[in-house]
């Protein structure tokens, strides 16, 4: 898992240099949610707030997102991908397509089903409930 963790803020650095792992992780839970506001997203990840105000500043500098008035409550702010954001992001999954592609295109197809069973169920596990 090491590995794995440190080939994708390698891969992510070569992507974007100015962009770090988390900015991305950041980048694609926007694109999944459609937007949400910063404070969701410190939630989401058990980040500070502080944290998330640095990452989403750095990603607004780049202009990568905005801020949006949210439709429904003109008090609070939306956060957005922009059309570079979403293009960048199309980048990054194409080019990681790519390289699973590449790695895996000699595996015997039994190990390919067997792998993609290992990887749903890692996905799929939830945390057991505190409390």
């Amino acid at each position: 898992m090491t590995v794995f963790a440190r080939r994708a803020r390698a891969s992510a650095g070569r992507m974007h240099p100015e962009l770090s792992l988390v900015s991305y992780t950041l980048l694609g839970h926007l694109e999944e949610r459609g937007g949400c506001r910063a404070t969701d997203l410190a939630a989401h990840y058990a980040l500070d707030k502080s944290t998330v105000s640095r990452q989403v500043a750095a990603l607004e500098r780049t202009g990568l997102i905005e801020r949006l008035l949210d439709p429904e409550d003109h008090r609070v702010q939306v956060l957005q991908l922009t059309d570079a954001g979403r293009q960048l992001l199309l980048q990054v999954t194409d080019s990681r397509r790519a390289a699973f592609r590449e790695r895996l295109a000699d595996w015997p197809e039994e190990d390919l089903r067997r792998f993609a069973d290992y990887l749903t169920r890692y996905n799929g596990w939830t945390p057991p409930a505190v409390g």
